[in-house]
């Protein structure tokens, strides 16, 4: 059987992230490329930051499921450019609403802790934007800790990385 990258891209995106399972490895945006050179497929994955736990899982997800189906692959490390929650897909986005994370609202370039300004974040239960950081690290290190003062929830903010 024959497959095409849109084949391996469509396998990946069955791969969960092992810290957030609602979101998938490509709408994460670790994937960085699939190309086919000389009957072997070449996969990019960058992690989101050095020293990630979850790397290794997902390395051996992606090792598991593209040799279980009979797919000739290279599985490449890129640490260049360093991955950034700009690369995460709108659909991820929106998923990572819909479970209860506010998803970063900003791009990397986020100066408000250069500013000093508080950061306003929408809670991702009641949509209010009266908001406040409780702790500028939450259940992971890609997540801070935000009380919303409208509907009194608690919640996860992924950061703008």
């Amino acid at each position: 059987m024959t497959h095409s990258t849109n084949d391996i891209w469509r396998l990946l995106s069955e791969i969960p992230d092992p810290e957030i399972p609602v979101l998938n490895i490509v709408e994460l945006g670790i994937i960085r490329s699939v190309t086919l050179e000389s009957d072997v497929f070449s996969i990019s994955v960058t992690p989101t930051y050095t020293g990630c736990p979850a790397s290794e899982f997902i390395d051996k997800e992606i090792k598991s499921k593209l040799l279980h189906a009979r797919i000739a692959f290279d599985l490449k490390k890129q640490i260049s450019p360093s991955w950034t929650t700009d690369w995460i897909t709108d659909e991820g986005r929106k998923k990572l609403q819909d479970y209860g994370i506010a998803p970063p609202e900003q791009s990397s370039a986020d100066k408000s802790l250069l500013t000093g300004d508080p950061k306003q974040v929408t809670c991702p239960q009641c949509k209010s934007r009266n908001t406040e950081v409780i702790s500028e690290f939450g259940s992971t290190p890609c997540k801070s800790l935000f009380r919303c003062h409208d509907c009194l929830e608690a919640f996860d903010y992924f950061k703008c990385i």
